[in-house]
């Protein structure tokens, strides 16, 4: 936190100084107690493009967020300050994602990646390369929390969660994961890749400690992600948005469904908010957008639900913002990255 005289001095509802941090504020990673941990990785996207741009469009939209709120007037104050991005994750996602998009192609064109030795091993450098990342973000997260820090992920793609998701699992011998989403991201290695930003989920179900995965917002999968519902019952909850709807339209309050989903995650819940949860006027630039979802006030009511439920967060990511040729989604972004911070506190 800020000493009693930066205390005095910096006045929150000034304009942000271009000196200063995220959300115009004057803290550092040393006495900033939140840890923004940016990840600009887009290698296995599979639709839309510009998720690795998207830390540095929220960053930029920040300094536009007023800091009060009624419900964390003095949130700011604890802190949150922006880690040093690794110097070759946007390099390495430029260099790797062209390679994929080679891959996606072939198999597009119903050639037989396993049965192509050089195409095989392109497909084993990617996955190698994903799988660098998760190591290093898992490491970086670990540094963070202890230092008595509390860390959110900026993605990137949804993939990058993996390594947040590893570090919290080996810390804590049972956890829950509030997912909000559009997609189930339970696909096995889609598209041949083992850590798709479509296959997440299915990879952290391997953590052990993980013992309850609640998805809501979820409005397109496909059967063999049902499989996997199936398979990992009771583990696993969906709440689609089709469900969210009819409970709406019979007259049922939000809050008596947000209060339901929150009794199924356990005293410790990691969040992982993928923006195209959000309706797609939200986030039209996102990779994979699909009509329907959540209002901004929606997801973030569940999110205080959660809070007021006396359970504990334990991390946080937001992943999936592409900022497009506006700022409205990184607008929204960033709005959304506050709202994160300030229940969290």
């Amino acid at each position: 936190m800020l000493n009693r005289s930066e205390s005095a001095t910096f006045d929150p509802s000034a304009v942000a100084q271009s000196a200063n941090g995220i959300f115009g504020l004057p803290f550092t990673t040393e006495n900033a107690g939140t840890i923004v941990v940016p990840v600009p990785w887009e290698v296995t996207t599979s639709y839309g493009d510009g998720t690795a741009d998207g830390p540095d469009a929220i960053v930029a939209a920040s300094a536009q967020v007023d800091l009060y709120h009624p419900d964390f007037p003095d949130a700011w104050k604890t802190g949150i300050a922006l880690s040093d991005v690794s110097t070759t994750w946007h390099a390495q996602s430029d260099r790797w994602k062209p390679i994929a998009k080679q891959l996606i192609d072939a198999q597009i064109d119903g050639i037989d990646i396993a049965g192509d030795s050089e195409l095989s091993t392109r497909q084993s450098e990617v996955n190698e390369a994903c799988s660098a990342v998760h190591s290093e973000l898992e490491r970086q997260v670990d540094h963070w929390v202890s230092l008595g820090k509390k860390v959110i992920v900026l993605g990137g793609d949804h993939s990058v969660s993996l390594g947040a998701l590893r570090s919290v699992g080996r810390r804590y011998p049972e956890f829950g994961v509030l997912q909000f989403d559009a997609h189930m991201d339970l696909r096995s290695a889609y598209e041949g890749f083992t850590y798709s930003h479509a296959s997440i989920m299915y990879n952290a179900l391997e953590i052990p400690s993980l013992t309850s995965l609640v998805q809501v917002g979820i409005r397109d999968y496909c059967e063999a992600e049902l499989a996997v519902v199936t398979r990992e019952n009771p583990r696993i909850h969906v709440v689609t948005d089709h469900q969210i709807k009819d409970s709406q339209f019979a007259g049922v309050p939000w809050q008596v469904q947000c209060d339901g989903i929150v009794e199924k995650l356990p005293t410790h819940v990691y969040i992982s908010f993928d923006i195209d949860a959000l309706h797609p006027s939200l986030c039209p630039n996102t990779g994979t957008p699909v009509p329907g979802g959540l209002q901004l006030e929606e997801a973030v009511y569940l999110i205080k639900r959660l809070i007021r439920s006396g359970r504990t967060v334990v991390g946080i990511d937001l992943v999936e913002v592409s900022p497009g040729a506006d700022e409205w989604d990184a607008n929204v972004g960033a709005r959304l990255l506050y709202a994160l911070f300030g229940y969290w506190q």
